[in-house]
């Protein structure tokens, strides 16, 4: 089963960062709307649709395929550096995740909580995680 569980992880990683690296983008669009309510409207429509069925799907399914993983070697995980590493990373971008999801929620309300160009630059975080979590479990530096 380990390698289906792997397996399924990285398919729910790859669809949760597509998710993550859009919906921003599309947060953007609704802030630059500037009162056209069509386009206003059709912008929280597809980040409400890219958060139910995207990311948090995905993100649960990156959780529950991750623990599976971690159970069924934990006497090895447990003592791998890079582990503990991407662990850190993971919580960073599930805590990265729910921001996201409270600037759409204020957003859609009619709320101005950030400007475009700031969700712009957090917008390479997810791109950034990515990348070291990656280098942590592939290249294990700390190994």
């Amino acid at each position: 089963m380990y390698e289906w569980f792997r397996a399924i992880h990285i398919i729910a990683v790859i669809a949760w960062m597509a998710g993550l690296l859009i919906y921003p983008r599309l947060l953007v669009y609704r802030l630059e709307a500037l009162g056209d309510e069509r386009f206003e409207t059709a912008m929280d429509k597809a980040a409400a649709s890219t958060s139910k069925i995207i990311l948090n799907p995905t993100m649960g399914l990156v959780w529950l395929m991750g623990l599976a993983l971690i159970g069924s070697n934990w006497q090895f995980y447990f003592t791998q550096a890079w582990f503990w590493g991407k662990i850190v990373l993971v919580l960073g971008l599930s805590g990265f995740h729910g921001y996201l999801i409270g600037l759409g929620r204020k957003i859609s309300s009619g709320e101005r909580p950030i400007e475009p160009r700031k969700l712009r630059m957090l917008n390479e975080i997810p791109m950034v995680i990515a990348i070291l979590a990656v280098i942590l479990v592939v290249v294990q530096p700390f190994a």
